[in-house]
């Protein structure tokens, strides 16, 4: 993961992000990556998963 931090307390998950990051072109070359799972993870500790993408236009 790049730039994501999630945790589960109970039954609330809790993602946080750093909108001031940037890792540099998508595969595409047509937006910036801000965050990304990288595919789809598991919760910590649960069975769900969960497949998260921030990005922004390039420019």
């Amino acid at each position: 993961m790049k730039n994501v931090d999630l945790k589960v307390e109970g039954k609330i998950l809790t993602i946080t992000v750093d909108l001031s990051q940037d890792f540099g072109p998508s595969s595409s070359g047509k937006t910036t990556i801000i965050a990304t799972t990288e595919g789809n993870v598991s919760l910590p500790g649960r069975e769900e998963k969960i497949g998260l993408n921030i990005y922004k236009k390039k420019g």
